[in-house]
């Protein structure tokens, strides 16, 4: 997965990963609760966790973590958009 392919959605919730506000009850990065709420986008955990952007550690339910490689995404993706937004001004 690359930074482009990205939604706002994805994004949003690769920066909620890495503030430690998101918990997986099972396989798969689903269910997945963001500050103990639901997350309604059932597919997009899945998705991320299948493209190795979020794991967890120790038996769930766990606190979903960023993998190096949603790090380094998520870094890319917030400084592409930083560069959009100052060519937009």
């Amino acid at each position: 997965m690359t930074p482009s392919q990205l939604s706002n959605r994805d994004r949003a919730l690769l920066r909620a990963v890495a503030a430690g506000r998101c918990t997986v009850a099972g396989a798969y990065g689903t269910p997945l609760t963001i500050d103990g709420y639901s997350f309604t986008d059932q597919f997009a955990g899945p998705r991320l966790t299948g493209a190795g952007l979020i794991t967890t550690t120790g038996p769930l339910p766990a606190p979903a973590q960023l993998t190096p490689t949603g790090q380094a995404i998520l870094r890319a993706a917030t400084s592409r958009r930083s560069a959009e937004t100052r060519r937009t001004r």
